[in-house]
């Protein structure tokens, strides 16, 4: 008896396909292979493309490293109307040394750079202690903030072989610092519900996980996902002085009811909208009301940085902001990086436009317009 199964899949999921570097993705009906599988849409829409933003823009998320030139950071930010960027990788030691004195000391208005924490001296008595004290030279030095990357709460672990939560009590001294010295706490906790998924056919980023198996944390050897972020919401209210900032919509993006209580909950948290265009795209009317809504809560960023060559987003973000183009790739690549589905634009309104695109972070970084 024959039937018809539907589905879609990478080309480097199995041995057969990976042979062949043109496949892409393949539809399969039945016994029949369509391969390099890419519909086109027959709707008539208008395109209303913006390769400028409206309004100069603060990228409250960028990572780029010290090969980079200056000047060509420059031009592609005049390009596109970016009027600072925050490169979240200083890093320490040398290689903090080498951004500031490339990028900071060129333009400190223009380059800011957090810097962050190294957690290979995370089972030191004065780990804490020793931690602050840094984030006190760096602060010196012109470090704007912290960004913590999602490995703690996720892969830090102790000589034990435990996992680091991002509430252990080692972090109060950083977190009390960080406060005391008004540099905000950029912090990616957890990550997108899928990743916390079995990979299988009900897993909506399939695609992206068999491109990325590492990103995966679904299984019993990784906490829960609404555990890290309970964990990063115990630390903003223990530390109501120190502000935070939640990477990627809080990683709640697909909850955006959740991000909201979030917000609520604590006023020393906002958030970036970066790499997460795909999911606040594809529910236009309630990511349009949540913009609004926390209109001065939401920062620009995108994860990326002007210029870099690889799935670049600088003008999908913005046609996302400014336009209500319906139905478009959240993407400018081969292939879809996060699932199978168009965007829509959210048309806000030019005072939202202004707070997200630079306001909201020039007043959190204390800088001037």
């Amino acid at each position: 008896m024959r039937f018809t199964i539907y589905l879609l899949l990478l080309c480097l999921a199995s041995d057969s396909v990976a042979e062949d570097p043109d496949l892409g993705q393949a539809l399969y009906i039945g016994d029949d292979l369509l391969k390099n599988y890419q519909p086109r849409s027959s709707l008539t829409l208008k395109q209303n493309l913006v390769p400028r933003a409206k309004y100069p823009v603060v990228d409250v998320h960028t990572h780029f490293p010290a090969t980079v030139e200056p000047d060509f950071l420059i031009d592609r930010m005049n390009e596109l109307n970016v009027k600072r960027v925050v490169n979240l990788s200083g890093g320490w030691g040398n290689e903090l040394d080498e951004l500031l004195n490339r990028y900071y000391k060129l333009d400190p208005e223009k380059f800011i750079i957090f810097c962050n924490i190294d957690f290979s001296r995370i089972d030191e008595p004065e780990f804490g202690n020793a931690m602050a004290r840094f984030l006190e030279l760096a602060h010196a030095r012109g470090v704007k903030g912290l960004k913590i990357f999602k490995n703690l709460g996720l892969t830090v672990k102790n000589k034990k072989g435990e996992i680091v939560p991002i509430d252990d009590p080692k972090m109060d001294p950083i977190w009390r610092k960080a406060g005391e010295l008004k540099m905000p706490v950029l912090i990616h906790a957890a990550d997108p519900v899928a990743f916390f998924k079995p990979i299988d056919r009900f897993n909506e980023r399939w695609l992206q996980l068999h491109r990325h198996p590492d990103w995966s944390f679904f299984g019993p050897q990784f906490p829960a996902r609404e555990e890290i972020l309970e964990q990063r919401n115990k630390v903003m209210k223990k530390h109501p002085k120190t502000n935070f900032v939640g990477a990627h919509v809080g990683n709640s993006s697909e909850d955006l009811g959740y991000a909201g209580r979030a917000l609520d909950e604590h006023p020393n948290f906002s958030i970036d909208m970066s790499a997460r265009v795909a999911e606040l795209g594809r529910q236009p009317y309630s990511a349009r009301k949540f913009f609004i809504k926390y209109q001065d809560r939401i920062m620009f960023g995108t994860d990326r940085y002007p210029g870099r060559p690889t799935q670049p987003r600088y003008k999908i973000y913005y046609r996302f902001l400014e336009t209500d183009d319906e139905y478009f790739d959240y993407y400018d690549n081969d292939f879809p990086p996060t699932g199978e589905w168009k965007i829509y634009g959210i048309f806000l309104p030019d005072e939202v436009l202004k707070k997200v695109y630079y306001q909201n972070a020039e007043r959190l970084l204390g800088l001037g317009e």
